[in-house]
């Protein structure tokens, strides 16, 4: 028994890394408000010299002395502060700021390792407490849940859900002072214009005839979430050759009519395939000089490019970094908004349905995919597996403001969820259309009507502020991708309960190690800074499970000592495209 209080109490391996973020984190602001306060202060005294220089009769500060030399005293000590200023501002300039102190914000700005670094400490914070709960959990078990170390673990847990509250709390102050919160989703929207504005130019060439072309074709056999992927990777490869992509989604197995019968055409000026030459994939000097090139599925595609996802455009890279903390999804999400553009009886048909439903923010989205799923891709999980994360994030945002009332946006394709979670969680508001959970049934899967509900239930999960799914499932991702075209950065406004975000058939992903580590167990992988892990998932215990591409060795590591390693790649930058205001 003492040994396992002794084990409940001892410090997990990240907890002094989190402490050295955090202080790091609160020396930063520190620094930033000790910078605000000489801003103030230089503003005030060129607004006292401006209003010396305005009035001169007035026998106040510089003007009102008549003294030549005091004036000029004045002059030079203020150039001097400008100086200074200027030094500031040179020093957390964003472009520049490569090395470990470069945190600070610039011009009301933050700077791209500012936000990196803030969504680190995060990150870091939450996979801390993936772990803590973990263990505690595991010897609460050992202990059969009834002994007095049973009941001081549950105290335990139930202090550290108060701390991970606050820590939310704080972490929010973090990331809305100064109106920083605004700022993203300003610059959010304004990266998404310039980009939406080039995939408007690529697609409608001047000359159909003569323009260059990508096709694709809609017969593949799979699923909403699946055929919409497909059309994703068939328009980045379109936009990494400079070339429009062209649809052909005659006989779709959704809607016969084909895709632009619910919404908008790809183009306005080049919807035919026709050209002097038609080829299939091939190699790049095979292909670069024919009109027409005909697109595999992505799994069959060979050779494979490194602009395939994950991969991110160079010309946007830093912008797009310091903005949103999956910038993969992000840029994948921006062709799923060009994609998915509602014809106007699809909009309108959206819009009654919000108003049917009641549905307003904060709103919880939770996705609960069965049927097929079950047999083929994916684990069982309960309601109450769902709904523990629901609360969990109610619990936290009524740290930062009121709520009213507990929504939660309901989508499943099986009938008995709903029924069960609003007997089991009658404090919650479920909004859910219950025609839509038949019309996804094997029975009805590929009709208008289940066509219609997919494209309701994607729309709505994304509006949401948080999603509860399962990443295995192509609607909870294609609900994610979209959340970060309408967020300023809601890349960490998510729990899946089973894989981390992947888009199928991407190239290899990579985390990179940024701190050693020793197996401790047969199931453990070492690790050296610099090192490149394919990652496999995130056990959500503080663990993920990948293969060490220096070793070749798979196993089990601590997700906190590794991050994202993105693929970074130069694509065209369509100087051409005019971005509306």
């Amino acid at each position: 028994m003492i040994y396992m209080s002794n084990t409940a109490f001892q410090a997990p391996e990240g907890s002094s890394e989190l402490e050295r973020q955090l202080k790091r984190t609160v020396r930063e602001l520190e620094k930033l408000k000790a910078q605000n306060d000489e801003f103030r202060a230089l503003a005030l005294d060129i607004r006292k010299l401006t209003k010396g220089r305005e009035k001169p009769g007035d026998n106040d500060d510089v003007e009102g002395k008549g003294n030549g030399e005091e004036k000029q005293r004045v002059i030079d000590e203020l150039q001097n502060k400008v100086d200074h200023m200027n030094d500031l501002l040179k020093e957390a300039s964003y472009k520049g700021s490569e090395g470990e102190g470069q945190l600070s914000v610039s011009g009301g700005e933050p700077t791209m390792n500012h936000e990196v670094e803030r969504r680190r400490v995060e990150n870091t914070a939450m996979e801390f407490w993936f772990y803590l709960r973990n263990k505690l959990q595991k010897l609460k078990d050992k202990t059969g849940g009834k002994s007095d170390v049973g009941v001081e673990i549950d105290t335990i847990i139930q202090d550290s859900t108060a701390y991970q509250k606050t820590l939310y709390k704080d972490f929010w102050k973090l990331r809305t002072v100064d109106g920083l919160e605004k700022w993203r989703q300003k610059e959010a929207d304004s990266l998404g214009k310039l980009v939406q504005a080039r995939f408007h130019f690529l697609q409608n060439p001047s000359d159909c005839s003569t323009a260059k072309k990508i096709v694709c074709n809609l017969s593949k056999g799979c699923g909403y979430g699946c055929q919409l992927h497909h059309l994703v990777y068939c328009m980045m490869v379109g936009y990494a050759l400079d070339r429009t992509l062209i649809l052909e989604s005659k006989g779709w197995r959704y809607a016969a009519a084909g895709w632009e019968s619910v919404f908008r055409p790809l183009s306005d000026t080049c919807m035919e395939r026709s050209g002097r030459e038609s080829v299939h994939w091939g190699a790049p000097d095979r292909i670069k000089d024919v009109q027409v090139v005909e697109m595999p599925i992505i799994d069959s595609l060979h050779p494979r490019p490194d602009y395939l996802p994950l991969s991110i455009p160079k010309d946007i890279s830093e912008r797009l970094i310091r903005v949103n903390g999956d910038p993969s999804s992000w840029w994948i999400g921006q062709f799923v908004q060009y994609l998915t553009r509602p014809q106007p009886h699809l909009q309108k048909d959206l819009d009654r349905a919000q108003k049917k439903l009641g549905f307003s923010n904060p709103c919880v989205g939770v996705h609960v995919r069965r049927t097929d799923k079950l047999a083929a891709e994916a684990a069982y999980h309960s309601v109450d597996e769902y709904m523990r994360y629901v609360a969990e994030y109610f619990d936290k945002l009524e740290m930062i403001q009121e709520v009213p009332e507990r929504k939660v946006f309901l989508a499943s394709d099986d009938p008995s969820v709903l029924p069960e979670a609003k007997k089991n969680y009658p404090d919650y508001t479920f909004i859910s259309d219950p025609s839509v959970t038949l019309s996804a049934g094997l029975n009805k899967r590929y009709t208008d009507e289940s066509l219609r509900g997919v494209i309701l239930d994607i729309h709505f999960l994304s509006l949401c502020d948080y999603l509860v799914c399962t990443f295995s499932s192509q609607v909870c991702r294609v609900a994610y991708e979209k959340m970060q075209t309408m967020h300023g950065d809601p890349s960490a406004n998510f729990k899946s309960l089973d894989d981390i975000y992947y888009f199928g058939g991407q190239n290899g992903h990579y985390v990179e190690v940024v701190e050693e580590h020793v197996k401790r167990n047969s199931k453990e992988i070492d690790m050296e800074p610099g090192d490149l892990i394919g990652i496999a998932g995130n056990h959500w215990d503080g663990n993920s499970k990948g293969m060490n591409r220096r070793t070749g060795k798979t196993g089990l590591f601590p997700s906190y000592k590794t991050q994202n390693k993105l693929t970074i790649v130069d694509l065209p930058e369509y100087p051409e495209a005019k971005v509306d205001r």
